[in-house]
């Protein structure tokens, strides 16, 4: 009988990469991809829509509400060969990229009950192995116990134009000092939030992207989850 699947937990800073190394690992691998740091997008973009955010405060009574009818979706695109994420079936990929959900996603993904809940889903998501897992909790809350977790990082300066040339790519009207100040305050929510705050756990290999290419990052990380998974009893 073959061994089911490793859980790989991808955790890291904003604008690492981590969806597309992780994307790239799935497909490879043939493992199921989830993009935890789209489901907190999906939720800002939500709020956002319902009116639920004002002046950096959110409507935590009307948000309870709204939580749960909230249908999570990541669909394979054969055309573009990538997960695409979808909210009640409405494509949504484009909008939770975009800098105003950046600016707002941090402040949705610090409250309690938000992670609460979706941390039981990303957990329900993964129960059967052969999972790539992103984002800023996955191997110190979410799967402590996954067989495979990675920290990537880069410097706030790489980060931020990496960021920059992306939405100028897609039409965005942003300035690099913007994009900068974005990742900078994002790292500082992240990192200091009361729940789940980016850690790198000491079981996670550091994978620091700053001067590497993305192929160079996924073959050392295949490598590393081969080795695992062979090993594995």
């Amino acid at each position: 009988m073959e061994k089911k699947g490793l859980i790989v937990a991808v955790d890291g800073h904003s604008s690492t990469g981590k969806s597309t190394v992780s994307k790239i690992l799935a497909a490879r691998l043939g493992y199921t991809y989830i993009d935890t740091g789209a489901m907190y997008r999906i939720v800002t973009l939500k709020a956002m829509r319902e009116g639920l955010i004002k002046d950096g405060n959110v409507d935590d009574e009307k948000l309870k509400e709204v939580l749960p009818t909230i249908i999570f979706g990541f669909k394979y695109n054969e055309g573009k060969k990538c997960y695409e994420s979808y909210m009640n079936g409405e494509y949504v990929e484009t909008a939770i990229r975009g800098l105003e959900v950046s600016d707002n996603v941090s402040l949705i993904a610090a409250l309690p009950y938000v992670r609460e809940l979706l941390v039981e889903k990303q957990r329900e998501m993964a129960k059967e192995g052969g999972v790539i897992m992103d984002g800023r909790d996955i191997g110190s809350v979410v799967f402590p116990h996954a067989e495979v977790k990675f920290f990537m990082t880069a410097s706030p300066e790489v980060r931020a134009q990496r960021r920059y040339k992306e939405l100028i790519e897609k039409g965005e009207k942003v300035t690099y000092e913007e994009v900068e100040a974005n990742v900078r305050k994002r790292d500082y929510i992240d990192e200091h939030r009361e729940t789940s705050p980016l850690v790198k756990t000491p079981d996670a290999v550091l994978i620091d992207n700053g001067d590497m290419t993305v192929e160079e990052e996924v073959e050392e990380m295949l490598k590393i989850i081969r080795s695992r998974y062979e090993s594995r009893n």
